[in-house]
């Protein structure tokens, strides 16, 4: 006998095992790493068991078999403690494997589990020969069960050849009843094939009749529908056309009219600011006056040069929206994302459109924000601000196609600008007549 270490065995330590662990084997080795878990402390388990350690035994091997088989293979300290609960539990079969004689009444699979453990010298041939056992016991269940099904089937086969035999024989006389009563139905049946054969010629000949009248019901029927549609039709048409008469009379009138009171407004409004312009000082024109020189305290040619201004400059928006009647057209999202582009569209909107108020507020122009309505997932509930028109594009339709139509609806003469950055925005409100200004100088000078 070869002396072991800390119950296991030296000598079979080299073993390993070239085949699958049986299943049988494999769940017995499971329920003796269970047993065997509870008398081990915290820390003798192995980390990936230690949240297993308040768990029944029943549990461990239903949660944990996995994890318990996988520790006792590859950890050696751990299958030793294993090992020695083993022992304390099963000692007479440990002892018999230690000396290398198993007992020979010992269920085969509690053998070879134990070996799997124990790892005695030969423990392979063990769990190998538990495995073969298994298969056996398996093989030999099977046919034992085969043959009581065999024999259940032959019992089940000769009751239903007796119940056919039986069920046979009364068919039969069901049969020959059945023949008797079919003769008695087809002489009665004959009887009354020959009363419907007159009743279907009287029938025939009634439905002739009926056909004629129902055709020609129906000719008159589908020329007095005819000419109903007809009349429906002339109706409808008459209808439609005094209605979209009245329609454009009315749109037209009503849009003209408000076209030329805009516009005579804007009229009247410039004329009355170059009257205030031209307004000339209570005092006579002297001959010395109109040489052209320069007085001392007065603009040079350089100072009056130097008036101009640049096309950034926020000034120049402030001039434009001073004129008469004008009209602010504002790329919303291009001015905002221009300006604030990190913010969500929401408080770009609410932003955009506080600032816009006050801008309305301060010169009195028209002010109306364009936002593309494709870049929403539901309707925007939103309250416009006091002096400012909010307008969202349709499906299909884009923002800046609605500010050139809004651009468009004006009539020549009134001054529109547009702020936006998209160069075919601007290039396509110039030509309507508009004056683009950059997205950034309105930005300027609402800040």
């Amino acid at each position: 006998m070869v002396e072991t270490m800390g119950g296991e065995p030296a000598d079979g330590t080299a073993e390993v095992l070239d085949r699958p662990l049986p299943d049988g084997v494999r769940r017995r080795v499971v329920q003796i790493v269970a047993d065997g878990f509870g008398g081990l402390t915290l820390g003798e388990l192995p980390a990936q068991l230690r949240q297993y350690a308040r768990f029944t035994p029943t549990r461990r091997a239903k949660f944990a078999g996995n994890a318990m088989a996988a520790a006792v293979e590859n950890d050696p300290v751990f299958r030793r403690r294993i090992g020695e609960k083993l022992k304390e539990a099963q000692p007479e079969l440990t002892d018999a494997l230690d000396s290398g004689a198993p007992p020979p009444a010992a269920n085969p699979v509690d053998v070879a589990a134990a070996a799997y453990v124990l790892r005695p010298a030969g423990w392979v041939k063990l769990v190998t020969a538990a495995g073969e056992e298994v298969q056996r016991a398996d093989a030999e269940r099977a046919d034992e069960e085969s043959r009581a099904e065999l024999e259940r089937l032959r019992a089940e086969l000769t009751a239903a050849r007796a119940h056919t035999r039986t069920e046979t024989e009364r068919l039969r006389a069901e049969l020959d009843s059945a023949r008797k009563e079919a003769e008695s139905l087809q002489r009665k049946l004959r009887a009354a094939l020959s009363d419907v054969k007159r009743g279907e010629a009287a029938l025939r000949k009634a439905r002739g009749e009926m056909e004629a009248v129902r055709a020609e019901s129906h000719t008159r029927v589908s020329a007095a529908e005819s000419e109903t549609r007809r009349l429906k039709a002339r109706l409808g048409e008459a209808e439609a056309a005094l209605e979209a008469t009245r329609r454009a009379a009315r749109e037209g009138r009503s849009v003209e009219d408000m076209r030329v009171r805009l516009l005579l407004d804007t009229v009247l409004d410039a004329a009355q600011g170059l009257r205030r312009e031209l307004a000339l000082p209570p005092v006579s024109v002297r001959p010395a006056d109109t040489v052209d020189a320069v007085e001392p305290g007065r603009m040079t040619p350089k100072d009056i040069a130097a008036r101009a201004l640049s096309d950034n400059d926020p000034a120049i928006l402030d001039q434009l929206l001073a004129l008469p009647q004008a009209h602010l057209v504002v790329d919303g999202y291009n001015v905002t994302k221009t300006g604030y582009p990190q913010m969500p569209l929401e408080k770009q909107r609410l932003r955009i459109l506080g600032q816009l108020s006050q801008l309305a507020a301060k010169t009195g122009a028209e002010v109306t924000c364009v936002f593309d309505g494709a870049e929403l997932a539901a309707p925007v509930l939103l309250a416009p601000p006091r002096g400012v028109r909010v307008l969202f594009s349709k499906p299909g339709v884009t923002a800046d196609e609605l500010i050139r139509q809004l651009v468009r609806a004006e009539p020549p003469g009134r001054p529109v600008i547009v702020a936006s950055t998209d160069r075919e925005v601007a290039d396509g409100v110039a030509r309507a007549g508009a004056r683009p200004v950059a997205s950034a100088v309105l930005l300027k000078r609402l800040s």
